[in-house]
């Protein structure tokens, strides 16, 4: 039995989004080790909004959709634990990154143990 290699693509314009997601995401936490705390706190909104709009671009594909919502949900941690760091003294505060980055581990799982197990049972025999 031959075995059959699928094929995946994301159209150009998505990934370009992407790359530019990565340009965003370092410069934000660059900005973080560096305590360049403007940039920083600036950097949130072009990563954040970039992986918004990856989600948004990747709805009707469930594997990506799932992924890329997981990634906004750890973007959010990772920004408030850059704000707490950066601007409060009570440590106790970055154990609520915990909230989003459970989320983030939620939506995986879910992925994982429910839709793509789904998602092989109604794999179809190819097409004559």
């Amino acid at each position: 039995m031959a075995q059959q290699n699928e094929i995946y693509s994301i159209p150009t314009r998505f990934r370009k989004l992407e790359k530019l997601h990565i340009v965003f995401w370092l410069l934000k936490d660059l900005s973080w080790a560096m305590l360049w705390k403007p940039i920083g706190i600036i950097m949130i909104i072009p990563t954040v909004g970039a992986a918004l709009l990856i989600t948004w671009q990747t709805r009707h594909i469930k594997s990506e959709f799932l992924h890329n919502l997981a990634v906004v949900f750890w973007i959010f941690a990772n920004a408030y634990w850059m704000i707490v760091e950066f601007y409060s003294t009570d440590d106790s505060l970055r154990f609520y990154t915990a909230i989003p980055f459970s989320i983030g581990l939620i939506i995986i799982a879910y992925y994982y143990l429910i839709v793509k197990p789904q998602e092989k049972k109604t794999v179809k025999a190819p097409q004559q």
